[in-house]
């Protein structure tokens, strides 16, 4: 069993996983039509629903054998941080496979790429406890990485279900394209009048009469 001020948070977390769990049970039987589709998108929404539940399973399987006496929170945490990181490299490979290098691909391999950090990160910690099973340090940083997991696994999960996404970048682009859109209909608009041509600034002066010394001259001729 673990340290007594680390005792509860376990026993919180163990009870957040199962409950997160059986939503995302709820969420995958409602985008279940989408799911079975032999489609590159369907297997964009699998791999999703995987990684939530890996997430899940992790903090569950992690809290639940923290909460056992001498249940060896170090072992169980080695085991399922590898098992997290082959399904992260299966991941990849099964987006490289579908779709190639895309930007929804990229997007979601970075977030792969995230989770698979957060594994290493508690292979590490998990031997550090193999070694010295009273660590604190080691301790603390799997009940981060607890709660980072539930983070992705909810994140995860809203994707799953098609949330709206709201992005500062994406929002940024979007404003930019609808004000380009907006301005090039306006210039291609056939009922919007072009500008018309302005009056010369300095017109030319017109043909000036005889002036008075020629009207002079010509009445002493005559």
């Amino acid at each position: 069993m673990v340290q007594t001020e680390m005792h509860d948070f376990f026993l919180a977390s163990a009870g957040v996983a199962g409950a997160l769990i059986g939503l995302l049970f709820v969420a995958i039987s409602v985008s279940g039509e989408r799911l079975v589709k032999a489609e590159a998108a369907s297997q964009m929404l699998r791999i999703r629903a995987y990684g939530a539940l890996t997430g899940f399973i992790n903090a569950l399987a992690v809290s639940l054998f923290a909460l056992i006496p001498d249940g060896g929170i170090g072992t169980t945490s080695l085991t399922v941080a590898i098992l997290g990181l082959l399904f992260v490299a299966a991941s990849l490979l099964s987006l490289i496979r579908v779709r190639g290098l895309r930007m929804t691909t990229v997007r979601d391999s970075v977030f792969l790429a995230g989770q698979a950090v957060v594994f290493v990160l508690q292979l590490v910690y998990a031997i550090e406890l193999e070694g010295q099973p009273n660590n604190a340090g080691a301790l603390q940083g799997i009940g981060f990485l607890v709660i980072i997991c539930f983070l992705i696994g909810i994140s995860r999960s809203w994707e799953l279900i098609g949330g709206p996404s709201i992005g500062f970048t994406r929002e940024v682009v979007a404003l930019v394209r609808d004000v380009e859109s907006s301005r090039n209909s306006h210039d291609t608009d056939p009922s919007n009048p072009g500008p018309s041509n302005p009056a010369p600034s300095n017109p030319a002066p017109s043909n000036p009469g005889p002036s008075k010394h020629g009207r002079h001259r010509g009445a002493a001729d005559a």
